[in-house]
């Protein structure tokens, strides 16, 4: 070995202090960069998985958000659909009343228009009887040829009256 050092010129004691120089240089760099590099990448990976696990979390959350709001949605259109039902309810008993309210109205105008014609009739017949009876009253003047008293005239409208009746 000695021979094979001397044909490639290595010197031990050369040798040896670049070695303890180089383990010097090693143990520096591995103490001041290394460590503190491979600290960071822990930390780092640590952020990562801190981030991912936050990202789950989110999404977890974000999942439980989305389906309470469907079902917000969906009581929010079961309200609406019971919302329309009574207001729809609500219309038919209104336009049910209203038509109650104008039938009776149309039937009360119907009555007071019965009231009215036959009022009418009863007035239009007493005037009938007394034209009549006026009537009769002249003729029969006009044919006896003398003037009636209002004792004959009344006598002649009342038998008029009773015979129209």
């Amino acid at each position: 070995m000695g021979e094979l050092a001397a044909t490639f010129g290595v010197d031990w004691a050369h040798l040896g202090a670049q070695v303890i120089s180089f383990s010097i240089v090693c143990a520096l760099l591995y103490w001041l960069a290394y460590q503190p590099v491979l600290a960071m990448l822990e930390a780092r990976r640590q952020q990562i998985a801190q981030g991912l696990e936050n990202t789950e979390k989110i999404n977890a959350k974000l999942g439980a958000i989305d389906a309470e709001r469907l079902g917000i949605l969906q009581a929010a259109r079961a309200d609406a659909a019971a919302l329309v039902a009574d207001a729809r309810a609500v219309a038919a008993r209104v336009k049910e009343e209203e038509a109650r309210k104008a039938a009776a109205a149309a039937e009360q105008v119907l009555r007071r228009a019965r009231d009215a014609a036959t009022q009418e009739h009863v007035q239009m017949l007493a005037t009938l009887r007394r034209e009549v009876g006026h009537l009769v009253v002249e003729t029969t003047a006009a044919v006896a040829g003398r003037v009636l008293t209002a004792d004959d005239q009344r006598r002649l409208a009342d038998a008029t009256a009773r015979y129209l009746a």
